[in-house]
C-alpha cells in the first residue's frame, strides 16, 4: 500500500490520556499496531516538501519521490534545498531500527522532462556580476548531494532513477549517481554545455569515466549529442528499456522480483564503491574547475545559454 502519511490515519491520545486495555490483542491487531507506528514515524516534512513528491510504500519498503519543480524544470536554489530536506530527513528516520527503507526512487512530474539540469538564470547573474564564490557556492551544493545519493545515504537501499523524458547537464549528471536506471523509450540524455563553452562541472566526468572509460566519457561530454534510452542501454548506464507509461510498472516489477536478492545487491554496491571510489574532493575540484571557465565565457556564449534557457522554458510550457 502507497501512503502520503498526510493524516489518512487518526493520530493516537497522548500516554496519560488513554486507559490502559484489559483486552488481549491478536497477531493480526499487533501487525495493525506495528503497521501504523511505521507510518506515523514517517516525518510529516518528508512527506510535504515544496518541489518533491514524496510517498512511502509500505509493502515494497520503497520511499517514491517525484519532482515538481516550480518553473523551469531544473535545479534552482530552492529545489537544492528540498533535495537537502529530503536527504537528511531519510537519514534521520529510514534504515534499521527505524522505518524499513529497502528503494529509494526518484522521478519527475514534469511533463516530457526528468530535470534540464543546472539553473542557467542563476549562472548567468554569478558570472555577469563575477561571483566566483557563488557559483562554487551553488556547484558544491549540488555536488554534495550528488555524492551522498552515490553512496546511498549511507543506507542498506538500493537507489533507482526513473527516467520518463528529457535528462540534459545536471539531470543527466545526477542520474549517474544512481545504482540503476530505468528508462522510458523516448527518453533523451545530452550534456549541452559546450554548446556555450562550458563543460558539465557536476560529477559528469568522475562518473562517466568510472563506468565508460575516459575515450568513451569524452565522447559524450565533448560531442554534444542527443543520446537515446536504447543508446544508453548499449552503454551499460541504463538497467532497462520499457514502453512509455511503464516505468512506474517495471520499477514496480524490478523491486518485487529482486526483493528477496536485496542484501545481496547492496552489498555488492557496496564492493563497487570500494573498488571504484568517488571522493568529494575530486567533486569539488572539479567544481572549481567549471567556475572559472564560466567566468571566461564570452557575451555570445552567455546569449547562447539565455537562448537555451529560454527554448527550454518555451517547450516545456507547451508540453505541459
Amino acid at each position: 500500500m502507497m501512503d502520503r502519511q498526510s493524516g489518512d490515519l487518526e493520530r493516537e491520545q497522548d500516554a496519560g490520556d488513554t486507559a490502559v486495555s484489559a483486552i488481549a490483542l491478536t497477531d493480526a491487531d499487533e501487525a495493525l499496531v506495528e503497521t501504523s507506528a511505521r507510518r506515523l514515524a514517517v516525518p510529516d516534512r518528508l512527506l510535504n516538501l515544496a518541489e518533491l513528491d514524496v510517498m512511502y510504500d509500505e509493502g515494497a519498503r520503497a520511499l517514491w519521490t517525484f519532482m515538481r519543480p516550480a518553473g523551469r524544470p531544473s535545479f534552482t536554489p530552492s529545489l537544492l534545498s528540498d533535495f537537502e530536506s529530503w536527504q537528511d530527513l531519510i537519514g534521520q528516520h529510514f534504515g534499521p531500527g527505524r522505518v524499513p527503507l529497502d528503494y529509494l526512487i526518484l522521478g519527475s512530474r514534469s511533463a516530457g522532462v526528468f530535470c534540464f539540469g543546472g539553473d542557467l538564470d542563476l549562472f548567468q547573474a554569478l558570472i555577469r556580476t563575477g561571483d566566483r564564490a557563488g557559483l562554487v557556492r551553488y556547484g558544491y551544493r549540488c555536488i554534495e548531494i550528488l555524492h551522498r545519493n552515490l553512496h546511498a545515504l549511507d543506507l542498506p537501499l538500493v537507489t533507482v532513477g526513473l527516467v520518463q523524458g528529457q535528462a540534459l547537464g545536471g539531470g543527466f549528471e545526477a542520474l549517474l549517481s544512481f545504482d540503476l536506471l530505468i528508462a522510458e523509450r523516448g527518453a533523451t540524455f545530452s550534456l549541452p554545455e559546450v554548446m556555450f563553452g562550458l563543460f558539465p562541472g557536476m560529477g559528469a566526468h568522475a562518473l562517466l569515466s568510472r563506468k565508460l572509460g575516459t575515450a568513451m566519457a569524452d565522447r559524450v561530454i565533448l560531442s554534444n549529442q542527443v543520446f537515446s534510452a536504447e543508446d544508453m542501454l548499449a552503454m551499460g548506464l541504463v538497467a532497462q528499456v520499457v514502453e512509455p507509461g511503464q516505468g512506474i510498472a517495471a520499477v514496480r516489477e524490478h523491486m518485487a522480483r529482486t526483493s528477496r536478492h536485496h542484501g545481496g545487491q547492496v552489498a555488492a554496491r557496496r564492493a563497487m564503491r570500494v573498488a571504484s571510489p568517488v571522493a568529494l574532493a575530486e567533486l569539488r575540484a572539479i567544481v572549481d574547475l567549471w567556475a572559472d571557465a564560466a567566468l571566461g565565457l564570452s557575451e555570445a556564449d552567455l546569449k547562447l545559454m539565455s537562448r537555451l534557457a529560454a527554448t527550454q522554458a518555451r517547450n516545456y510550457s507547451a508540453a505541459a
